[in-house]
């Protein structure tokens, strides 16, 4: 059955960034931090994996954010309020484990994984802990949900490439002096594969840093979402292989080849990007068409 959006708005001054909300009660009902839905936006789209940013059980609700990266993510931006997806798969994937922990929690979130970042806070957070959160972006026009997040750690702590809000720099670079100030019981970091590589690399012991715990959400390419398809698979450091959709898509950092991974995340770029130049090229032959017939 199609599932309706309740509300749609832009997030910061990017352009390309979205957040949507989804009538989805039976979805609301049973998921939590961690989880991840597959949506299909009309009969003939591609399944695209989306980490849930948000939810209500009460309302029925689950939020949504994405990027506009190419003709699928492009197609779902200009779905309007009360417009309708066909198909909406989940919760997929594991929850995380909540507890209280001895030590307080960073959490990192770079980009759009800044989104998904905010339900493992806030139930991690109900559980009594203390949180660090480090918010990174390219620029300031691509941050979001700052005062939302604020709200509920205990320290928010944002960084940009060029500088244009918070420390210029990258998380890492605060992920350091919070590892030299603190003792931490556990890191997560959702955001791109080689900013997670980075993170993992701080938190693995091999430097003159302590050893920690560190977290990772894959959003890695996914068709079934059942473990049938392989398109998630990927290689730890010792050869064993896992899939993101069935085994996680939260893992141990420390055990993952980063390599193999951000080699197997570029398989299908030239495929995307001439798909995205058709629906391109077929929106604008329709708006010459329309001024013309008009």
């Amino acid at each position: 059955m199609p599932y309706k959006i309740l509300e749609k708005r832009k997030l910061g001054q990017s352009g390309i960034l979205y957040e949507m909300v989804l009538d989805t009660p039976l979805i609301a009902e049973k998921v939590n931090a961690g989880n991840f839905i597959i949506i299909r936006i009309n009969d003939t789209g591609e399944r695209i994996p989306l980490t849930v940013a948000d939810y209500d059980r009460e309302k029925g609700t689950i939020t949504i954010v994405f990027q506009v990266v190419g003709k699928s993510t492009k197609l779902l931006s200009s779905i309007d309020v009360n417009g309708v997806i066909l198909d909406i798969v989940g919760p997929l994937g594991k929850k995380i484990h909540i507890k209280k922990y001895e030590h307080p929690i960073v959490i990192i979130g770079g980009g759009v994984g800044i989104a998904p970042c905010y339900p493992q806070a806030k139930e991690l957070k109900q559980a009594g802990n203390k949180i660090f959160m480090i918010m990174g972006a390219k620029n300031k026009d691509f941050l979001f949900w700052k005062e939302k997040t604020r709200r509920i750690v205990d320290e928010l702590i944002i960084c940009t490439d060029d500088g244009s809000e918070g420390i210029k720099g990258i998380v890492t670079d605060p992920l350091k002096q919070l590892l030299k100030r603190e003792k931490i019981s556990l890191v997560i970091a959702i955001g791109p594969l080689i900013m997670m590589k980075y993170v993992c690399l701080m938190t693995d012991g091999s430097n003159e840093l302590p050893k920690v715990v560190t977290m990772v959400s894959l959003n890695t390419i996914m068709v079934d979402g059942t473990g049938m398809c392989g398109g998630c698979r990927f290689m730890t450091k010792d050869g064993k292989a896992y899939f993101a959709c069935v085994d996680g898509p939260d893992f141990d950092g420390h055990i993952i080849n980063f390599d193999n991974l951000l080699n197997r995340a570029k398989r299908f770029h030239k495929k995307e990007a001439e798909s995205l130049n058709v629906y391109n090229k077929k929106c604008r032959a329709l708006e010459k068409f329309y001024e013309v017939t008009i």
